[in-house]
């Protein structure tokens, strides 16, 4: 019986044990547990899966940043959490990531409260926002990327201001026009971003999209071309607009096309934790 006891960060203890009603040998050099895939590599400390994806995902990210002649630090990888449980985020900061994607206010709030100690982690909600739940929101993430009209600027910049706090936000806008995805209309961004420069409680940091799913990463591109255009216009045109000018833009299946066209944030959530079981 081979027992291993593997401390992911102080408190947070993960316990397995090579029984073989419970657990499931691979091949020679990985096993299965009831929790995750572990991958021992002679002479390196047992990993998880989620630590050989992140480091897949890293790889890809450098290549594709090269490639376009840009420093791989420029991108910043945003781990897309939603429906994953806090063992595999667990897993995902002790392979060095902090910065971490949620859909839900209501989901996020048991994780964000969990890790409530781990000072470094960065929260994105990356999912729509109703205003009956921007007090919570804009006291639970520390970036709100999915901004998408001026009726919840105004309630967010509200929520902000009563418990003193300046939130990071992204515009999200509307490039595929798809009626199940939300977004800003392209052509009300300018009076979108002319009215949030009045909001003290909220700082707009750049633009993200969702576009169409499409099997090929490469007919995305004309979306992540669009967005990266909007940016340099509304700069051009009044500098300083949009704060860090970030691009959030790329997932799993088409972010390194997203780098070659400007992304500064990708939002990677399968290709690093898996598929997703809804239920």
């Amino acid at each position: 019986m081979l027992t291993a006891r593997w401390h992911l960060k102080p408190g947070l203890p993960l316990e397995t044990t090579r029984v073989a009603k419970h657990n499931r040998q691979l091949n020679a050099n990985s096993f299965e547990t009831g929790w995750c895939k572990f991958v021992i590599n002679p002479g390196r400390k047992m990993e998880t899966q989620i630590e050989q994806n992140i480091r897949s995902v890293q790889s890809r990210i450098a290549d594709a940043a090269t490639a376009c002649g840009r420093s791989p630090e420029d991108v910043t990888l945003l781990a897309i959490s939603k429906t994953f449980p806090v063992e595999s985020i667990s897993q995902a900061a002790a392979a060095g990531l902090s910065k971490f994607g949620e859909n839900r206010v209501q989901e996020a709030e048991g994780k964000i409260l969990h890790f409530r100690e781990r000072s470094e982690f960065e929260w994105h909600l990356v999912g729509h926002l109703q205003s009956n739940k921007a007090r919570r929101a804009a006291e639970l993430f520390d970036v709100i990327q999915s901004l998408d009209s001026i009726r919840l600027a105004v309630k967010l910049n509200q929520e902000c201001l009563e418990i003193g706090k300046r939130l990071s936000i992204l515009l999200q806008v509307d490039l595929g026009q798809e009626e199940t995805k939300f977004g800003a209309d392209p052509e009300r961004l300018r009076e979108i971003i002319e009215r949030l420069s009045l909001h003290e409680g909220l700082r707009l940091d750049g633009l993200m999209t969702i576009p169409p799913f499409f099997e090929d990463p490469e007919q995305v591109r004309p979306y992540y071309v669009r967005l990266r255009e909007l940016r340099d216009e509304l700069e051009s045109e009044q500098t300083g607009c949009l704060g860090r000018k970030h691009l959030s833009m790329g997932m799993s299946h088409d972010f390194e096309v997203a780098i070659r066209e400007g992304a500064t944030i990708v939002r990677i959530g399968t290709s690093i934790f898996g598929s997703r079981h809804y239920g």
